[in-house]
């Protein structure tokens, strides 16, 4: 029985258009180039390439290059102010109000950058907590001891919650675990996906409902 609802962040809880991502990718990039030495462009084709083994860039740079200043990382690639491409959003408030489940938030990004976009949003108060990368020991989704240890710190197990990401190995990693897992794929880029799928966010109550 369904019980706990769990939302990735970004691209997720507002409209990949945005392009919020793209500033946040250009910043890891370049944060990238200047502690390997290399042009933007060579950073950001090592980032793609070796990246996917890990869950976020950050992990592929500790993993494999000796990187070990993360709060650095971190206050390079979410600086204050870089929500200021988001809006508020009261129809999202009242889609997670109508959803009768708890909800927290798990994201491989660190808190900060949540705190910020959820407050532009104006959601913030729907959620009881945020799951970060830090949370999760700097090694997040997908990988399969992040889910169950943020199931825990909620107090369900995986097979009574459903978690909303738009990234395919990601709900893939929460479906691996024994959860729901839906993916939100608003610009149909993976209509090959055999993933539960959905454009926005306003078709998730239907989908909920027909999984229950």
């Amino acid at each position: 029985m369904l019980r706990y609802l769990l939302f990735d962040l970004d691209n997720t809880l507002y409209p990949a258009s945005t392009r919020m991502e793209d500033d946040i990718l250009l910043r890891m990039g370049e944060y990238a180039a200047s502690w390997l030495g290399t042009s933007l462009r060579e950073a950001m084709e090592l980032r793609k390439n070796r990246s996917a083994d890990y869950g976020t860039t950050l992990e592929w740079l500790m993993g494999e290059r000796g990187f070990r200043d993360p709060e650095a990382y971190f206050a390079a690639v979410h600086p204050e102010g870089e929500e200021y491409c988001i809006e508020a959003d009261p129809a999202l408030g009242s889609l997670l109000d109508s959803l009768p489940y708890p909800k927290s938030v798990f994201t491989n990004s660190p808190r900060e950058h949540a705190e910020r976009v959820l407050a532009k949003l104006g959601v913030a108060d729907r959620f009881e907590a945020i799951y970060d990368i830090r949370f999760c020991g700097l090694r997040g989704k997908p990988r399969a001891e992040s889910y169950r240890r943020v199931c825990e710190a909620c107090g369900v197990r995986p097979e009574e919650a459903a978690f909303v990401d738009d990234l395919p190995r990601y709900v893939e990693g929460f479906v691996a675990v024994g959860g729901l897992g839906i993916l939100v794929d608003e610009l149909d880029r993976h209509a090959d996906s055999a993933l539960p799928r959905i454009r926005s966010l306003a078709e998730l109550p239907g989908i909920l409902a027909s999984s229950a």
